[in-house]
């Protein structure tokens, strides 16, 4: 057990173990990390759901043991730290984690505390389900066509933080050795950034999605990239994806040129095609042909866009949950994906949605399907009695506005 500077491990509830696997006990312990500004009020709405979920699901069985740990605004208050080594620890003892939103500055400050996060414990895959809830308003005519799983690098790309100011020594120092080395000439007084991209970390991710796929009968896997331009970033990402597939997934998978030129045009029974596109047109793909696309790898920063937009065209990121996982190691953090939204703080009147549904993901995770299908048909049914929070209140005709607190409260009832 970990030797904790300010934490203290709960009395009850045990460790989950990996071995290859998952071995999760009937009361695991898992930390909880409840945010900045409307964090307070969507972790505590959210709890009380995912508590319900487990007790209806299990009844006295199982049970949650949550280990509330510092991060962000809070944290510093108390700590004078926005991530005490102690929150990084009690994750990496206990394995599975879940968090409200924390406190990013723009343009200077500290690091992202999310980024921080994802890659100091290797949380190499962003994963973001999005799909239609029946009655959510949404800007499309036919939200309910997509419905794909987006799998996004999280440790590398121009998000590895590895960038220098305009005009600082080691800018001008790299301007200058690019010129006399490569003789690349580069603007005087620019801002430089370094974009990694790595075999090993591109590969790890797509056969994170193929998996995904296969696991969950999905058709497809698209590899998005911008690999026309980024010839040896982007364009190596989709490569490599392909050779992942090739290696490793021979018999499960099949090309999109095979199934052309092989096959006819007709997929093979049972398998998953593969096939890729260039970032911008994914971005019109997913408007125009949202039906084509199931299972989608991407590096971290088109990532980032694509899984934004995706979320929009059914209801926002209120609604949007997400899971940054280590598959090889069982590491998970569960998120919610929007901001902290500082000006609704403390108001009881955000959206708990995204982390209400980022909850039923870390119960998948769990092996807890019961739990999980509780939490999405309750949270569905809830938006169809259009009993809703702000955000779609004013999207929607005949709705009842409801606190924070209240919908979660809507939520638990639907489970009856």
């Amino acid at each position: 057990m970990p030797e904790y500077r300010f934490l203290k491990t709960p009395s009850e509830g045990e460790t989950i173990t990996f071995n290859g696997s998952l071995e999760v006990p009937d009361q695991p312990i898992i930390p909880f990390i409840e945010g900045d500004g409307v964090g307070p009020d969507v972790s505590q709405a959210a709890r009380i759901v995912f508590d319900e979920a487990v007790a209806h699901a299990y009844g006295r069985t199982r049970k949650i043991v949550w280990f509330d740990v510092p991060a962000g605004e809070a944290a510093f208050k108390k700590y004078n730290d926005y991530l005490p080594n102690d929150t990084f620890e009690a994750i990496r003892q206990h394995r599975i984690a879940i968090k409200g939103p924390l406190t990013t500055p723009v343009g200077g400050g500290f690091r992202s505390l999310n980024v921080t996060l994802r890659q100091v414990m290797d949380l190499y895959a962003c994963v973001r389900p999005v799909r239609y809830f029946e009655g959510v308003p949404a800007p499309v005519k036919n939200p309910e066509k997509l419905d794909v799983v987006i799998f996004r690098e999280n440790t590398e790309d121009v998000y590895a933080g590895i960038e220098w100011a305009s005009g600082t020594a080691e800018a001008n120092a790299l301007i200058e050795f690019l010129k006399t080395k490569f003789n690349k000439t580069i603007r005087a007084e620019s801002g430089i950034g370094i974009k990694p991209m790595s075999a090993f970390g591109s590969k790890r991710l797509v056969e994170a999605a193929i998996r995904y796929a296969i696991a969950h009968n999905k058709p497809s896997v698209t590899l998005v990239h911008k690999g026309n331009i980024m010839k040896f970033t982007e364009g190596a990402f989709m490569k490599w994806g392909y050779e992942v597939a090739k290696e490793k997934f021979a018999e499960e998978t099949v090309t999109e040129q095979e199934v052309n030129e092989l096959h006819g045009g007709k997929v093979p029974e049972g398998k998953v095609v593969i096939k890729d596109r260039i970032a911008d047109s994914m971005l019109q793909q997913v408007l125009l042909r949202p039906d084509e696309y199931s299972v989608i790898a991407t590096p971290n920063l088109n990532g980032d866009y694509l899984s934004d937009a995706c979320a929009a065209q059914v209801g926002g990121l209120g609604i949007a949950p997400g899971g940054n996982i280590n598959y090889m190691q069982g590491m998970a953090l569960f998120e919610a994906t929007h901001g902290t939204a500082p000006k609704y703080a403390g108001q009881d009147a955000a959206n708990p949605g995204s982390l209400i549904l980022s909850g039923a993901m870390l119960f998948e995770y769990l092996g807890w399907n019961e739990a999980a299908g509780l939490i999405y048909s309750a949270f569905g049914r809830t938006i169809q009695q259009k009993r809703v929070t702000y955000d779609f209140h004013r999207q929607m005709e005949d709705a009842e506005l409801l606190k924070t607190s209240e919908f979660g409260k809507a939520v638990v009832e639907n489970m009856g």
